[in-house]
């Protein structure tokens, strides 16, 4: 038996009239009842794939919203959602009959009504921005549209297999996530349970089914819990509720088939949670909780003092029975149960109940809103459509990390995020003026990944010089979008140059010889459909990552295939000479065609280092300076001289190397800033810094950073001696 059957799969108006009786909101139930009857005239005869009368659809969507606590207008929008897409009803009719806030939200909702996985990317793409934009109008669209692809999936049986399966990824990639980040529970819970049944039914039924087997057993395990805690709390902690509930299908799906743990090894499968007055009674239930159980180590999580960013609050703590069975606590107020249920939507129930003297309330409605509209505009600046689904499924799930400014100030990432990411949360500023960060107090790479607890300063310089390499670094969509626009506005000359090099290396390579008459006509007719508005916004947009060459180059070479057919001809590639084969990283290989490069670590050799190749078994041929200590003087001395082969550089290798540099100094506050604030501007990407004493008053920094070769490390380590008090600096 499913957990969500008690679910009424269709509701009709009279069950909608007595969720509004039941409801604590005030709504205005008159213009509600002329919304119905509205949408039931506009809708007629129509019916559902399943044969019932299309108008239960938008009644049964209508309670679903009522239910989250919505306001009058939002109920409206429910009910009339499908009539100006499905109908010959306009907005201006419903503007006028029902007000522009209820046009506006059905217009919205209409512009996101289809978002089809299963088209092209690029379409689906475009779909999701369109979503966002009327989502960051008016986050009661987007609720609108959760309860239309909620009820769509309590009666997605009647629809084909594929279908369903498209439906059901759709949820998990986007509207779940979504979900989860306003803060609706209930909404998330279910429709990912009710997803992952079509993507997996196998595997939903086998936890499905393991759940039924220990129903019983749970039970009365719950109900003994229960009562221990009541004895304790009793006449100290007043108005105690306590309750039990299961996790989530899909949530221990997640930790079983794709963690490879069973169910007995999930500790917060059961929980009681425990919801009283107010927040210092919470704090009392926790004492109580681990004077009664044992509470098992680091399984404690105050998210009172530090909300999740979708303004979830309560203590979890996982604590073992007198029989050693681990189970989960979760302890807090009403209105923090309210918000964990139904999110954002509780607060409009909220605001609803409120008096006019209740402003702390209504700044703190505000708040939450403005910060998910400021996350869901971070989505809109990515000008790569296609990143968007990627990026909702990056900054909108549920691993994050809590990370502390050194002020104390609690900053919400996703899981994996950098100190960049960090510095771009901060404030746009703080991202465009960083050259490094310390956590607890220590020097850390920029690619470092923060853990939750860790204090984070970021350091700064005067001038704003933002790395275009720190986008493939970067975790958030909002820090890589700001980098781009640095680029996008400040570099222009220099992206248009870039991007148009780019584009004719790709051409070259992909085999397209157009005139510049053709190129110019090929691409105006190209860009109408990209929307630049000339072939420099397109280049600059190459040159700042807004287009990716990788994404777009198919499309283009099939255009160019279609229009330009009797042109293509086998191209004549001139012979190398016969003893001159190009491998990788711009090394010449003598003698080998097509090998695998690899540079040692032992010596870290550099363009411009005399090298030479050793044939590895399975890994290509590793390239060695000839001055390292693992090179033989005499080859023809060592144990298989014919392993050895002679290489050199290309003349222009055009990429990074990476080189390590140790620096000796005297000891002083401020050197490792100074060492990176050095090389930041010189736009030198830092891989890792560090620096140890070394007892005489001298201190050893040690750098590892990219250079282009060895006359560019040359200008690198003129640059550094400058620094006050740099005694040596030599390359390891």
């Amino acid at each position: 038996m499913s957990k969500y059957s008690n679910v009424a799969h269709y509701q009709d108006f009279s069950e909608l009239e007595k969720i509004l009786e039941n409801s604590s909101n005030t709504v205005d139930t008159d213009k509600i009842r002329r919304a119905y009857k509205f949408a039931e005239k506009s809708h007629g005869d129509q019916k559902r794939v399943s044969g019932i009368p299309y108008i239960l659809h938008p009644t049964s969507v209508a309670c679903i919203v009522a239910e989250l606590g919505m306001d009058t207008d939002t109920i409206c929008g429910a009910l009339l959602h499908d009539v100006v897409e499905d109908t010959p009803v306009t907005l201006e009719e419903i503007s006028k009959t029902f007000g522009e806030d209820v046009a506006k939200l059905i217009d919205g909702v209409t512009k996101i009504s289809k978002i089809p996985f299963s088209s092209r990317e690029q379409q689906q793409a475009e779909n999701i921005r369109k979503m966002l934009i009327a989502m960051a109008d008016d986050i009661r669209v987007i609720i609108i549209k959760l309860g239309d692809r909620l009820h769509n999936m309590r009666t997605m049986d009647c629809m084909p297999e594929q279908k369903r399966r498209d439906k059901s990824l759709e949820n998990m990639q986007v509207f779940a996530p979504i979900a989860h980040r306003l803060g609706i529970k209930t909404v998330k819970d279910e429709l990912e349970d009710r997803s992952l049944q079509y993507l997996d039914p196998v595997g939903y039924k086998e936890i499905e089914d393991a759940l039924l087997m220990t129903e019983e057993g749970r039970d009365k395990f719950i109900e003994s819990i229960k009562e221990q805690i009541l004895d304790k709390t009793e006449g100290s902690i007043p108005n105690a509720y306590i309750s039990g509930r299961v996790k989530s299908i899909n949530s221990i799906y997640r930790k079983t088939f794709m963690q490879g743990r069973t169910i007995d090894q999930i500790f917060d499968v059961f929980a009681v949670r425990v919801i009283v007055d107010n927040v210092s009674d919470c704090y009392n239930v926790l004492g109580v909780v681990h004077d009664i159980f044992k509470p098992i180590p680091n399984r404690f999580k105050d998210y009172i003092s530090m909300p999740k960013p979708n303004m979830y609050q309560s203590l979890h703590t996982t604590v073992l029975d007198k029989n050693a069975i681990p189970f989960e606590v979760q302890i807090r107020t009403w209105e923090m149960h309210y918000t964990a249920e139904y999110g954002i939507a509780a607060h409009w129930k909220y605001k609803l109940g409120m008096n006019n003297s209740d402003k702390n309330g209504e700044d703190r409605l505000s708040e939450n809103i403005q910060s998910v509209k400021k996350m869901i505009l971070d989505q809109l600046e990515t000008e790569d459509v296609t990143d968007i689904a990627k990026n909702i499924r990056n900054d909108f799930t549920e691993n994050e990390v809590y990370v502390f400014t050194p002020k104390g100030d609690v900053i919400n990432l996703p899981h994996g995020s950098t100190p960049i990411d960090l510095a771009y949360i901060i404030h746009t500023q703080v991202g465009h003026r960083m050259v490094g960060a310390k956590v607890n107090g220590k020097i850390v790479p920029i690619d470092y990944k923060l853990k939750t607890g860790e204090i984070c300063e970021i350091i700064t310089q005067k001038e704003e010089h933002p790395n275009k390499a720190w986008i493939d670094i970067c975790k958030t969509a909002s820090a890589k979008s700001k980098i781009r626009q640095w680029y996008k506005h400040e570099k222009r000359d220099e992206n248009i140059l870039e991007g148009k090099q780019m584009l004719e290396r790709e051409f070259k390579r992909q085999g397209i010889n157009l005139t510049e008459e053709e190129s110019e006509d090929f691409f105006r007719r190209m860009l109408l459909k990209k929307q630049y508005n000339n072939m420099d916004d397109f280049y600059a947009a190459v040159g700042y990552g807004g287009v990716q060459l990788w994404k777009i180059m198919p499309r283009i070479k099939e255009e160019y295939q279609k229009e330009f057919a009797s042109n293509i001809e086998e191209i004549d590639v001139p012979q190398a000479p016969a003893k001159r084969h190009r491998a990788t990283s711009g090394v010449v290989i003598e003698g080998a065609d097509d090998v695998l490069v690899k540079f040692s670590n032992c010596c870290n050799p550099l363009p411009g280092d005399d090298i030479i190749g050793y044939i590895t078994r399975g890994y290509g041929v590793s390239i060695h300076k000839r001055s390292c200590t693992n090179v033989p003087e005499d080859i023809s001395k060592s144990e298989e001289p014919e392993r050895w082969i002679s290489c050199y550089w290309e003349d222009e290798v055009g990429e990074a190397f990476r080189s390590t540099l140790q620096i000796k100094a005297t000891d002083r506050t401020g050197l490792l800033a100074d060492v990176t604030i050095k090389l930041s501007n010189m736009h030198i990407f830092i891989h890792s810094l560090n620096s140890r004493e070394t007892g005489d008053g001298k201190a050893i920094v040690t750098a590892t950073i990219d250079v282009m070769g060895k006359n560019h490390l040359r200008g690198v380590l003129s640059k550094l001696s400058d620094i006050n008090g740099i005694e040596e600096i030599k390359r390891v």
